[in-house]
């Protein structure tokens, strides 16, 4: 019996996770002093998408089993348990426990797919999921990547992530030129996206503490750009590359270059990646209402969508952005389902050549794929973003009237955490 039957035959003995609702803030520039929802706490922005998920349901809060929380860089006013803290300031009843977890990028779905293992296993019924992350904040106590520990580094070399994904656009021989045809392409489609009101249905305005608008829309895209504005921008990772970092221990550390050509030492990095063709710095905040059957039954509840397989999937962390491609044919395997099955793909677009090398390594229709726009044009807030991509294909696969949705993203250390939802 192969590894997707069984897991067919393991899914198909639990009951189903309902995907109930989802909600999110709009995402403000991360940068204080320019970005819109700077000035407030994390936990503010967390308890506006969990007072709306549970007022536009209808929830008595103390039937919430539990609220799982991604949030990437746990320090400051982002530690201490974001997830109950702002239950807490959201006004829930004190049954409602929470936690909250780091799968770096990887956060958002990791903590949607941990709430369905939950309510799929049985022992909750009704858990919230989601993530938070305001980049404006200050990450003191946080170290670059390369600088956790000499002797991992000796086993397992982790560099910068933009120098990865110029790395691995050199080693694929993807040009800048089709980088910022795709991203460009991506703030075209996000553009569009916004003009027709596609992200209305989830879209939560974030209010001051005095009741004033903070932010309810976009800040970050660009809706002018081109491919050609693009291109006149420069490099953003050369001096990243060449940075050398003092080990815990004190010790001269290596650059992040010399990190990468540890392991690959024919590799010579072309730089193409800028602020343009990478995600877009932002603050923002996620919520999904996840239900067993019998609990949506009982209390009247539609569901908008099952959550069908999820996986998780490692590879290599000197490279670090290339596991999605394999975490999608694990959690395709698991849901015994093709590419071809796929009606909507969201792939984050950590850097251009992370979604790009994707499309050209499962080759999917790219009309499919970040169909509204994807993190280059509206921005990527860590530890949201997979509880953002999630309600995103929700709500298309709504306007499209279409089955099933796919989510994955890279994560640091070689990771990419997936998902495959089917609207009913």
């Amino acid at each position: 019996m192969g590894v997707g039957e069984a897991a067919r035959r393991n899914v198909a003995n639990m009951s189903d996770a309902l995907i109930i609702d989802a909600c999110r803030t709009p995402r403000g520039i991360g940068k204080p002093g320019k970005g819109a929802l700077a000035h407030l706490h994390p936990q503010h922005l967390a308890s506006t998408v969990l007072a709306a998920i549970a007022e536009r349901n209808g929830l008595d809060t103390a039937d919430v089993d539990d609220i799982i929380w991604g949030t990437s860089a746990q320090v400051m006013e982002q530690g201490g348990d974001l997830g109950r803290m702002a239950a807490l300031d959201a006004g829930y009843d004190v049954k409602a426990s929470g936690a909250t977890l780091d799968r770096f990028c990887g956060s958002g779905i990791t903590a949607s797919n941990y709430a369905t293992h939950a309510v799929m296993s049985g022992m909750e019924d009704l858990v919230i999921s989601g993530g938070t992350e305001m980049m404006s904040l200050p990450k003191k106590g946080m170290l670059p990547m390369g600088a956790r520990n000499a002797h991992l580094q000796e086993i397992h070399p982790q560099s910068h992530q933009g120098v990865c994904a110029d790395a691995i656009a050199t080693l694929e021989g993807i040009s800048r030129e089709d980088l910022d045809a795709h991203a460009a392409d991506s703030q075209r489609k996000a553009a569009i996206a916004i003009e027709e009101g596609r992200f209305d249905k989830s879209l939560i305005p974030v209010l001051n503490l005095d009741g004033s608008v903070a932010l309810d829309r976009e800040q970050f895209p660009r809706p002018g750009t081109t491919a050609e504005s693009l291109a006149k921008l420069s490099a953003s990772f050369p001096a990243v590359a060449d940075y050398r970092h003092v080990n815990e221990d004190g010790t001269e550390g290596k650059t992040f270059r010399e990190l990468i050509n540890q392991k690959y030492p024919d590799l010579d990095i072309q730089h193409v990646h800028h602020a343009g063709n990478s995600s877009g710095v932002v603050d923002g905040a996620a919520a999904l209402l996840i239900a067993s059957e019998d609990y949506a039954k009982a209390h009247g509840m539609k569901a908008r969508a099952r959550v069908v397989a999820t996986a998780n999937m490692g590879d290599d962390p000197t490279l670090m952005l290339n596991a999605p491609v394999p975490a999608a044919h694990k959690v395709l395997a698991k849901a015994g389902l093709t590419a071809d099955d796929i009606d909507v793909w969201e792939i984050n677009e950590a850097f251009a050549v992370v979604s790009e090398k994707f499309q050209r390594d499962i080759g999917m229709d790219r009309e499919k794929v970040n169909v509204n726009g994807g993190a280059m044009a509206l921005g990527h807030p860590i530890g949201a973003t997979g509880a953002i991509l999630i309600g995103t294909v929700l709500d298309e696969l709504e306007r499209q009237d279409k089955q099933f949705g796919l989510i994955t993203m890279c994560a640091a250390g070689g990771m990419a955490p997936a998902i495959i939802i089917e609207r009913v």
